[in-house]
């Protein structure tokens, strides 16, 4: 239970932070959207990182997907019609099925740390739209009140010059 409380007042804590930001941001006049590039910049991401995203780029693309069915069936024609009493991998293609366990063993981990990294940016991501939103709600909020405060000013006017009759 102390967990779930923990858990809940460090998510308060970072709410809080955020908008501990635009508050800063709506005194200093600037615009926040500018200071959330990083959301989309990727310069911290390490080497390793880079090549997962790659990785996950390329296993997920149709380019893989027909390159890869092209070696299959060019490894079966292979192994079953032009090196028939050779073949390296004759019929249940065991070394072909020890390839492909191999490449699912490999590439599955790698899109999965691939996918944790996008996980990581639509939070980054959503924070920003947070902030963002947050700021142009406060920044309605003042906007109303000019006008509420226009609309006074008006009424005042319009009342007083009634009272002068020059109206």
């Amino acid at each position: 239970m102390s967990s779930i409380k923990d858990l809940l007042n460090q998510e308060e804590a970072e709410i809080k932070s955020l908008e501990q930001v635009v508050s800063d941001n709506l005194t200093s006049d600037s615009i926040l959207s500018s200071k959330l590039h990083e959301v989309e910049n990727d310069d911290d991401a390490t080497f390793g990182q880079r090549i997962s995203d790659k990785v996950a780029d390329f296993g997920g693309s149709w380019t893989f997907i027909l390159g890869f069915g092209a070696f299959i069936v060019f490894w079966i024609i292979l192994n079953s019609l032009w090196i028939k009493n050779q073949a390296a991998d004759p019929y249940p293609f065991i070394l072909l099925n020890l390839m492909l366990s191999c490449l699912a063993a490999l590439q599955a981990p790698i899109i999965m740390m691939s996918q944790n990294r996008q996980e990581e940016k639509d939070r980054r991501r959503a924070r920003s739209d947070y902030m963002i939103n947050l700021k142009a709600e406060l920044e309605i909020r003042k906007l109303h009140e000019k006008i509420d405060m226009f609309q006074k000013t008006h009424d005042e006017l319009v009342r007083k010059l009634i009272e002068e009759k020059k109206i």
